[in-house]
């Protein structure tokens, strides 16, 4: 995980961002948990086993790897996890009975990085800048060291083309107020 590098250039460029957290993860390496906590970071549950075989699941296997995930994350936010992101960004049934059990709010992307695919970063950092915009949810990986590179660059971007880049929490409360106005 190069979860800590992420932290660190997110710092230098005053930016937060949601981390989907994997609850074995948590388990494995609960200080870097607390660190993207007491950086000002929202958290939200990416599964307990993150398993290629979640999306094949039943409803009561889910709800148990959703409750058990956001039991380790409540240790360390004291308050309830509202966001999930579904594994792989696959949404079935079962995952849907799933989430009305647990409450959880589903939170996709619209700007998809492909970087778990390639590890061509200008492909990647091209794909980024070629698709944002206002609003924009982008999916970025800290599993390897050519996502942390395409970070800092889309980072610079954003800055130099006067973006700010808030969390979803944020997002969704302005969508929220703009449909309202609408």
């Amino acid at each position: 995980m190069y979860t800590l590098q992420v932290l660190e250039l997110l710092k230098k460029y005053n930016a937060k961002a949601t981390f989907f957290c994997i609850g074995k993860n948590i388990e494995a390496h609960p200080q870097i948990l607390q660190k993207v906590i007491d950086e000002g970071h929202l958290v939200g549950n990416h599964s307990y086993s993150h398993s290629k075989f979640f999306d094949f699941y039943n409803a009561s296997t889910i709800t148990e790897e959703l409750q058990k995930t956001d039991a380790l994350l409540e240790k360390f936010t004291s308050k309830k996890i509202n966001f999930f992101r579904p594994p792989y960004g696959v949404t079935t049934p079962s995952i849907r009975r799933a989430l009305k059990v647990t409450g959880h709010k589903t939170i996709g992307w619209n700007i998809r990085s492909l970087d778990g695919g390639t590890q061509n970063q200008e492909l990647i950092f091209n794909r980024l800048i070629k698709h944002i915009s206002p609003g924009g949810i982008v999916l970025l990986h800290d599993t390897a060291e050519h996502s942390v590179l395409v970070l800092e660059q889309f980072l610079q971007f954003l800055q130099q083309n006067n973006y700010e880049v808030v969390s979803i929490e944020e997002l969704l409360n302005l969508k929220a107020y703009e449909i309202e106005r609408g």
